[in-house]
């Protein structure tokens, strides 16, 4: 008896010496792969959940929803994002962004393939987390028939679709150009050799801008901007009981996915060429500093009578700053659309 009660004994000792489950799980997430990975997680997921469920108020809910509701949902959706995640991934959340800090060797291809999983699953997710709030609303406007095209198609609430007066390399060219400008304008906001957006505003911009490029740019193509916004919820309605035709239809499901890509590498070269490259050639603070360079003050000859003046002066010599510019800073995210 004794014995068992120090076995006992011994066993919740190394119980409690040894790391709990939770303190495993702490160590794990102070990781920094991991803490990238949950970060462009959730903030593409909530990005999503408010662009997403701003589209099925247009869709469904008939004087609930505009196209201006879901240019302000995804907008401030991103606001959100980069509030959550900023500081810790950059806030991507957008595949099309990742790829292009890496090429321009702004970020580490090594974490690449973090970034855009957590993006595919928060979006994935998003989709999911929609589909089961407005189920029912779903079901009410269609009569049952979940379709894609067509005067009660309600695939349109996850992914984005080629509408009937554009083709398909307009479609091309214009989600190239829409994401450039993304891109473009994004490297601006947080470009501290520039004239950045002020400290603590740089997410509200950010949304800003989504929202701006949506109510004038957003109607050929519904701006997706970011494979990480189309392809998840396309493939989600896939499995959902959309069937196999949200990826024929036009065949315009890889648009979103390559064309982003193209345009946001174009947009960030675009911005480092033209503007980037000129922030070195700023004024000096010192005006005229270049007539005074390496310009001595010379010492009176002593033959000279000067009695306020009673030892020679030392040589001065004037040299301008010069700046050392540091590299641009990450980019923030952004999505969507």
């Amino acid at each position: 008896m004794g014995l068992g009660c120090c076995s006992m004994s011994t066993r919740s000792s190394k119980m409690v010496s040894s790391p709990t489950v939770i303190t495993r799980m702490q160590a794990i997430m102070q990781k920094e792969m991991v803490r990238e990975f949950l970060a462009e997680f959730m903030s593409t997921y909530v990005m999503m959940v408010f662009g997403l469920g701003s589209v099925a108020h247009m869709v469904l809910g008939g004087k609930f929803g505009s196209f201006l509701g879901v240019n302000l949902g995804f907008g401030f959706g991103v606001t959100m994002g980069v509030h959550m995640a900023g500081n810790i991934s950059g806030a991507h959340m957008n595949a099309a962004l990742t790829f292009t800090n890496c090429a321009l060797g702004r970020m580490s291809w090594k974490k690449f393939p973090v970034y855009i999983l957590g993006q595919f699953l928060g979006s994935f997710l998003a989709a999911a987390t929609i589909y089961c709030l407005f189920y029912s609303a779903i079901i009410e406007f269609s009569g049952g028939r979940l379709t894609v095209t067509g005067p009660i198609a309600t695939a349109s609430i996850f992914a984005t679709y080629l509408p009937d007066h554009s083709t398909l390399w307009r479609g091309f060219l214009d989600e190239v150009l829409v994401t450039g400008l993304l891109q473009l304008c994004l490297f601006a906001i947080t470009d501290k050799e520039n004239n950045p957006a002020l400290q603590g505003t740089q997410a509200l911009v950010i949304g800003i801008l989504v929202v701006v490029i949506g109510i004038s740019l957003g109607m050929n193509t519904g701006y997706a901007m970011n494979p990480s916004r189309d392809l998840p919820p396309r493939f989600f309605t896939y499995i959902a009981g959309w069937g196999i035709q949200v990826f024929r239809a036009r065949d315009w499901w890889w648009v979103p996915v390559v064309a982003p890509f193209l345009g946001a590498y174009l947009g960030g070269i675009i911005y480092l060429v033209f503007i980037g490259s000129t922030i070195t050639r700023r004024p000096h603070i010192l005006e005229d500093s270049i007539m005074y360079e390496d310009r001595r003050i010379p010492v009176l000859p002593k033959t000279m009578p000067n009695p306020a003046m009673t030892s020679p002066l030392p040589p001065v010599s004037v040299s301008p700053t010069v700046r050392t510019v540091p590299p641009l800073s990450d980019p923030i995210l952004l999505e969507q659309f």
